[in-house]
């Protein structure tokens, strides 16, 4: 009868159907030499299997387990053979890691600001791009609202992040969004003919809604050349505020001239992303339509981009603006009606 109580217990006791505390309390009925022999029996396959090169899959309850059990075990070192002891450190070192953190979570409460106040500071951050979190808190209190700078930053963060130190108040992307619909960039497009000479385009395209607003072909462009069609794209005073150019030489005192009452802003030497909506336009150009056209001479050349720039202006919808077209269809035969 002892026997079969024994074999039954053994039975119980294996890993696979037992868990570790009836294995311990099992071992408590067992001899120590039986025990030492079982330890050295399976020290022995666990030497074998560390040959191998692929690592053993570890739940995280084993991670667990091992650093309990290790933690009761002074000889721990020695014993451990799956893994380095390093190894078991740092699990030990991410359990506490993991306990302070749950410790030291900050518990959800209600905001102390009113739902409307906050609405009302990622509104400002909205409409005023260059307000930071002084000038929000100051209009805040000409309100009644007593905020420190503090909680209008955070509410600010949500909205738009804040600005490194060493960072201006604005930077090129803000002034464009800020500005967009009042500027417009010019560029020149070189391109060639069949007998491999050069043709030069102009272009001017005005920033906020991506539409091309003047282009014209020359084989030599001068200065007096480039200010008569900065006249010609202005008619009945209509000018933007700002016009984007680079540092070419082409654009002289005649061209100033013709650009008076307009802010110039040049680009920075061997900076193109000053004025990428130009150079994005002039990269279309080439892959879309140049590159697949042999062009023979100027009044070719004009006859095409007059067409492209009808298609990019009507029908080419733009990626930077929402996917939307330049000029609407409505404007589109709005115009016809009026030239008509």
């Amino acid at each position: 009868m002892l026997q079969r109580v024994e074999q039954r217990l053994k039975h119980w006791a294996q890993p696979k159907n037992a868990g570790l505390l009836l294995g311990a309390v099992t071992d408590v009925t067992r001899s120590k030499s039986e025990l030492v022999a079982e330890n050295a029996f399976l020290r022995q396959q666990l030497i074998v299997l560390q040959r191998q090169t692929k690592r053993p899959a570890l739940t995280p309850s084993d991670r667990g387990l091992l650093v309990v059990l290790a933690s009761q075990l002074r000889t721990w070192r020695e014993a451990l053979l799956i893994v380095k002891p390093d190894t078991l450190l740092n699990w030990h070192r991410q359990g506490f890691r993991l306990f302070w953190r749950h410790q030291s979570k900050a518990k959800h409460r209600p905001p102390r600001v009113a739902p409307e106040v906050i609405a009302l500071i990622q509104r400002m951050v909205r409409e005023n791009r260059l307000w930071g979190t002084k000038r929000i808190r100051d209009e805040l209190g000409k309100l009644g609202y007593r905020l420190s700078k503090r909680t209008v930053a955070k509410y600010i963060r949500q909205v738009r992040p804040m600005p490194s130190p060493r960072q201006p108040s604005q930077t090129w992307t803000t002034f464009l969004n800020n500005h967009a619909p009042d500027t417009w960039a010019c560029d020149f497009l070189q391109t060639y003919d069949l007998w491999f000479r050069a043709i030069f385009v102009f272009i001017i395209i005005e920033l906020g809604s991506r539409r091309v607003v003047h282009f014209a072909v020359t084989r030599s462009p001068s200065d007096a050349w480039v200010a008569r069609q900065l006249r010609e794209a202005t008619p009945f005073d209509v000018q933007p505020r700002f016009l984007i150019r680079d540092n070419d030489s082409k654009y002289g005192a005649a061209f100033a001239r013709a650009a008076s009452g307009i802010e110039i802003l040049r680009t920075p030497i061997r900076a193109p992303k000053a004025n990428a909506i130009c150079e994005r336009f002039l990269g279309s150009v080439h892959r879309e339509c140049l590159e697949h056209v042999w062009i023979v001479n100027e009044r070719q050349l004009q006859r095409v981009m007059k067409e492209y720039v009808t298609y990019f202006n009507s029908a080419r919808p733009h990626q930077g603006i929402g996917h939307r077209i330049p000029v609407p269809p409505c404007k589109v035969e709005k115009r016809r009606r009026c030239f008509s």
